[in-house]
C-alpha cells in the first residue's frame, strides 16, 4: 500500500480533516443519538501539531511517546451493505482519524484481536500501513479468553502481525489479568508455555515489549509484581484502569487506582492508562457537576480535566482514549497540545468531585462491549449507558409522586426509543448470564438488566417504585 509522506500529508490534511468534522458517527456495536456528544467544553482554537506531550523511560529505549494514545476499540461503524444487521467498521473514517491523530502528535495505537467484534486490528492496520512504520507504535494483546490453547494463541498473535502488516508490535500485553487470580493466569499463559513463546519473540525482534492489562484484586496484582521481583518474569509496561474516580473509589473487581499505581512507579514501571474517562461517564457528568468545572475553567471540556489530572503523574507512559469522533479527537488533542499540568489546589478540587460523582447511582459500565453480542440481541451497553445517562441529567424520577413525574417519564421513554431499538431493550433478556462472566467491571448485567426494564415498564404504567440504583459486585 502507498505510504504518504509527511509533508504531503500535512498538506491535504487541513480539507480531509474539515471534511469529517461534522459527521455524525457510530461507535462499535452502537449509534450515535442526536445531541449525544456534547464536551461542554467552548475552546475551539487552532490545534497545534508540533506540541504534543511525549513521555519516555530508560527501559524503553528511545520511544518517545505521545501522552495521548489512541485506543482503537471505538471505531466508527456502518451497516454492512452484504450483510443486513451487522455493522462493520467505517475505513474511510478511520483513515482520516488516524491522519488527524498523527498530523497532531499522536503516535501510540492500542488495539486487540477481539475489539470491534474482531474488526479492530484489520482496519486499523489498513489506516496505520499508509504512513512510514517508524511514525508510530502499535500496542495489541494475547486476548486468549476463550481459548488458551498453545497453537490458537499463537495463531491470534500471528494474525495481529498480518493485520497491522508488520513484522514487529512495540507493545505487547497479556490481556485482562487479574481475573481468576494465579491460577487462571498460569492457565492462559504458563502451563501452556505461551509466555515463554513470547520472550522468545522478544529475544528475536518481533515483540518489542511485554506487558499486560489488569483488572482485579490485590491479591492477584500482588502475585503478579512478585513475579517481576523474583525476575521469573519481568514486566516492560503494564496497563490499568486509573481516572481521579478510581484513584480511591475504585468499583466492581478493580483495585485502586492509587494503590496500583504507587506500586508500579515504586518499580520503575512505565504505565498506559485505560479508562481515563471510565466509558465516557467522565465527560458526561452531572450537570450540577459540569457547573462546579466551569466556574473553574469555563472554556475547557469536563474530559480535559480527567486527562491533566493523569498528566500530572510522571510515571504514565500514554493515556488511552477510545475517540470515536473527530469532536472527541479534537476536544483531548486540546489537553495534549500543549499539555498543562494542575496545580495542588486543582487536584484537590478533582478529589472533592470524585467524592461527589462516586455517590451516584450509575452503574460501573464502561462500555467495552466485552459483553457482546448478546445471543438474543439485546444491546446491553447501549441500555446501561443510557440509564447512566438519564441519571447524570437527573432524568430518572423516583416514584410516581414526582411532581416532574410525566416530563421525566416522557424524557426517559423517548431517549430509549432513540439510542436502543425496541427489539434490542432490556424486556428481551432471558436470564441467561452469557455476558457476565466477560464483564472486566464485574457488573451484574442480568439483575441490572432486569431492573432497568421494571423502571421501563414502571414508567409506562405509571406505578413507579424507586428507580434502580447501580450495582457493584
Amino acid at each position: 500500500m502507498k505510504q504518504i509522506n509527511r509533508r504531503e500529508f500535512l498538506k491535504t490534511l487541513g480539507l480531509a480533516g474539515a471534511a469529517v468534522t461534522g459527521v455524525s458517527l457510530a461507535s462499535c456495536g452502537g449509534k450515535k443519538e442526536e445531541g449525544d456528544f456534547n464536551p461542554n467544553g467552548t475552546d475551539t482554537s487552532e490545534i497545534p501539531t508540533d506540541k504534543m506531550e511525549y513521555r519516555s523511560f530508560p527501559n524503553l529505549g528511545e520511544d518517545k511517546v505521545s501522552l495521548l494514545g489512541y485506543g482503537c476499540m471505538r471505531w466508527p461503524m456502518v451497516p454492512d451493505p452484504n450483510n443486513e444487521g451487522r455493522d462493520i467498521i467505517d475505513q474511510e473514517q478511520v483513515n482520516q482519524l488516524v491522519d488527524y491523530a498523527l498530523a497532531h502528535g499522536v503516535n501510540y495505537f492500542d488495539s486487540s484481536p477481539v475489539y470491534c467484534q474482531g474488526q479492530s486490528e484489520k482496519c486499523t492496520g489498513i489506516a496505520l500501513a499508509r504512513h512510514p512504520r517508524e511514525s508510530y507504535y502499535i500496542a495489541t494483546k494475547a486476548s486468549n479468553f476463550f481459548n488458551s490453547e498453545f497453537d490458537n494463541s499463537v495463531l491470534m498473535y500471528k494474525k495481529s502481525l498480518e493485520y497491522f502488516q508488520t513484522d514487529y508490535i512495540d507493545y505487547y500485553l497479556l490481556h485482562s489479568l487479574g481475573g481468576g487470580g494465579a491460577e487462571a493466569f498460569k492457565a492462559r499463559f504458563v502451563n501452556n508455555g505461551l509466555l515463554d513463546y513470547f520472550y522468545k519473540e522478544k529475544q528475536a525482534g518481533h515483540i518489542r515489549h511485554l506487558g499486560f492489562s489488569f483488572h482485579g484484586d490485590e491479591e492477584a496484582w500482588d502475585y503478579l509484581m512478585q513475579l517481576h521481583d523474583e525476575g521469573t518474569y519481568k514486566w516492560d509496561f503494564v496497563q490499568i484502569q486509573m481516572n481521579y474516580v478510581d484513584w480511591e473509589n475504585a468499583s466492581g473487581r478493580n483495585t485502586n487506582a492509587q494503590y496500583l499505581y504507587s506500586e508500579l512507579d515504586k518499580r520503575e514501571i512505565p504505565v498506559v492508562i485505560m479508562e481515563p474517562l471510565l466509558g465516557g461517564r467522565l465527560s458526561k457528568l452531572p450537570n450540577h457537576v459540569v457547573a462546579r468545572l466551569k466556574q473553574a475553567e469555563p472554556t475547557k471540556s469536563s474530559a480535559s480535566w480527567a486527562f491533566r489530572w493523569l498528566g500530572n503523574h510522571p510515571r504514565i507512559l500514554t493515556i488511552l482514549s477510545g475517540m470515536t469522533y473527530m469532536e472527541h479527537l479534537q476536544d483531548n488533542l486540546r489537553s495534549f497540545c500543549p499539555f498543562k499540568p494542575l496545580n495542588d489546589e486543582e487536584m484537590k478540587f478533582l478529589a472533592d468531585t470524585a467524592k461527589i460523582i462516586s455517590e451516584y447511582p450509575t452503574i460501573p459500565c464502561n462500555d467495552c462491549k466485552y459483553c457482546m453480542p448478546c445471543p438474543y440481541g439485546l444491546d446491553i451497553p447501549a441500555i446501561l449507558t443510557h440509564f447512566n445517562k438519564m441519571v447524570n441529567e437527573g432524568s430518572v424520577p423516583e416514584d410516581a409522586m414526582d411532581p416532574k413525574f410525566k416530563e421525566l417519564r416522557k424524557r426517559y421513554l423517548i431517549s430509549y426509543d432513540r439510542q436502543v431499538p425496541k427489539v434490542r431493550q432490556a424486556s428481551h433478556c432471558v436470564k441467561c448470564g452469557q455476558c457476565e462472566p466477560h464483564c472486566p467491571q464485574q457488573i451484574r448485567i442480568v439483575s441490572e438488566l432486569e431492573r432497568i426494564d421494571k423502571l421501563v415498564e414502571g414508567m409506562k404504567q405509571g406505578n413507579l417504585g424507586i428507580a434502580p440504583e447501580g450495582s457493584k459486585s
